[in-house]
C-alpha cells in the first residue's frame, strides 16, 4: 500500500466530453494546430506531472459508432499521436509522453521505430498505450480484414466473442514484438572507432526471430538501442482478458474503479486482486505492474459552477455524459479529495482525463497539482532523466545481453 501517488493526464483533442469543443474556453480552431498540443504537454510539465497519455485512432468515428447518420457536433478528425509527441518531445523537459497506438492494422515494426525514435527525440521519456482490435470504419479505411470487433458483446464480458479474444491476443504479439524489436540491438553494439574503421559490432545487433499466430518476423530493428532501453508499453484494461494482457506485457495499467454503488465488478480492490492473480501467473522478472486509476473531471471554483457547466455541456451534447471511468464534477478540492481516497487504497498512480481543454488542463497544472503536493500526495520529482526512473521502474537488459551471458 502506498499513500502516495504519481500523477498522469490523458489528452483528448478538445476534452473528454463530447461538447467541449463548444466551450468559450476552448481552441476549437486549434486542434490540428502544433501549438495547441505544445501548450497544453508544457502546463503538464510545469506542473511536475509525470506522464501524458495522447488518444488516436484509425477512423473519423468513435469506436463502435455507426458511420451511418454520423453526428456532425462532435469533434472529428485528429493528428497523429505519435507524430504529435514527437513534435513536443524536445520542447517539453521532464513529461513522460505516451501515444496510443491500435494493434490491428499498423506493423509493429514500424511502432517500435517510431517509439525508438521518440525515445531519443525525448531523452528517454517516451511510452505507448496500446489498444487491441479494430471497429469496422477502421478496418475500411485499411481494406485488409473481413471481421473483426464491431461491438461489445451484449453480456459485456471479452470472453464471449472470439473475435475479441483474437484482438487480445495478436494485442499480446504485437507487445512482444515491440519489446523483441528494442531488445535487438544491444548497448554496446555501436563502437564509432573511426581508426580501425568499425562502426558497429554486428554481433551485438540480432534477428530476433519471432513467430507467433499473427506475426512472424525475422530481423531487428533499425533503431539503435534507444535511453530508457524498453520505453514503456502501457494498456487500458477493465476485465479479465485485459487484465491478464496487462500482467504479462506491460509495464504499466491504466484502470477504471467505481465508488461503491458505481458499476458492479468495478470496486478497486478487486481490480487489484484480479491483477495480482494474472501477474502471479504470467508475469516474468521482478517488476511490479505499475497501476494508475482514471478520473474523468471537469473543475470550477465552486461545486455549482461546475454542475452548471457539466449540465450546459450535456444539453449542447443532448445526452448525459457517459464514461468507462469514474466521473468527478467539482472543485480542485473535490479532485484532490479523490485522487487522495485512491493514493490511500494503494495504486501506483492516478490519471485525470480533463473533460474540457485547456480549461480544466489548466486547472489541474494550477490548483489540482499545488493541493496535492501541499498534502504530501504526489511522489517527489527525485530529478531522474528517464521515464521508467521516475516511475522507480529499472533499465532492462536487453535479452540477447543475457542469453550471451548465459551462454559463457
Amino acid at each position: 500500500m502506498t499513500d502516495q501517488v504519481h500523477l498522469a493526464i490523458a489528452l483528448e483533442r478538445a476534452g473528454w466530453h463530447p461538447a467541449a469543443w463548444r466551450e468559450a474556453t476552448a481552441r476549437p480552431h486549434e486542434l490540428t494546430s502544433p501549438r495547441y498540443w505544445r501548450d497544453l504537454l508544457r502546463a503538464a510539465d510545469d506542473a511536475g506531472i509525470a506522464l501524458a497519455t495522447i488518444e488516436d485512432a484509425l477512423a473519423i468515428t468513435d469506436r463502435f459508432e455507426s458511420v451511418e447518420g454520423l453526428r456532425r457536433d462532435r469533434v472529428r478528425g485528429r493528428l497523429d499521436a505519435v507524430l504529435i509527441a514527437s513534435y513536443v518531445a524536445p520542447l517539453t523537459r521532464r513529461i513522460g509522453l505516451v501515444p496510443t497506438v491500435t494493434t490491428a492494422h499498423p506493423e509493429p515494426f514500424h511502432v517500435a521505430t517510431g517509439i525508438q525514435t521518440l525515445d531519443f527525440a525525448s531523452r528517454g521519456r517516451a511510452g505507448v498505450r496500446l489498444v487491441a482490435g479494430a471497429s469496422a470504419a477502421e478496418r475500411a479505411n485499411f481494406g485488409r480484414r473481413a471481421a473483426a470487433i464491431d461491438a461489445i458483446p451484449t453480456s459485456g464480458r471479452v470472453e464471449d466473442s472470439a473475435e475479441i479474444l483474437a484482438a487480445f491476443r495478436e494485442a499480446g504479439e504485437f507487445a512482444d514484438v515491440l519489446s523483441r524489436l528494442w531488445d535487438s540491438w544491444q548497448d554496446d553494439a555501436i563502437i564509432r572507432d573511426a581508426a580501425t574503421g568499425r562502426f558497429l559490432d554486428a554481433d551485438r545487433v540480432h534477428n530476433i526471430e519471432f513467430e507467433g499466430e499473427f506475426f512472424s518476423i525475422t530481423g531487428a530493428s533499425i533503431v539503435p538501442r534507444s535511453p530508457q532501453g524498453r520505453p514503456l508499453i502501457t494498456v487500458l484494461a477493465h476485465q479479465t482478458v485485459p487484465y491478464r494482457l496487462a500482467a504479462e506485457h506491460a509495464d504499466l495499467v491504466f484502470v477504471t474503479p467505481h465508488v461503491d454503488g458505481g458499476r458492479p465488478g468495478f470496486s478497486l480492490p478487486g481490480i487489484l486482486s484480479e491483477l495480482d492473480a494474472a501477474a502471479e501467473d504470467l508475469r516474468t522478472g521482478d517488476e511490479p505492474l505499475r497501476v494508475f486509476a482514471d478520473l474523468l473531471v471537469l473543475i470550477e471554483d465552486t461545486e455549482t459552477a461546475a454542475r452548471a457547466a457539466a449540465a450546459r455541456l450535456d444539453e449542447w451534447d443532448g445526452e448525459p455524459l457517459a464514461s468507462d471511468a469514474r466521473i468527478v464534477v467539482g472543485t480542485p478540492g473535490d479532485i484532490a479529495d479523490a485522487v487522495r481516497d485512491l493514493a490511500a487504497a494503494g495504486v501506483h498512480g492516478v490519471r485525470l482525463r480533463p473533460a474540457r481543454q485547456p480549461a480544466d488542463v489548466v486547472a489541474i497544472a494550477e490548483q489540482v497539482v499545488p493541493l496535492l503536493r501541499s498534502t504530501g500526495t504526489l511522489r517527489a520529482d527525485d530529478g531522474e532523466d528517464s521515464l521508467r526512473a521516475r516511475l522507480d521502474l529499472a533499465r532492462p537488459e536487453s535479452r540477447y545481453a543475457r542469453e550471451e551471458e548465459f551462454a559463457l
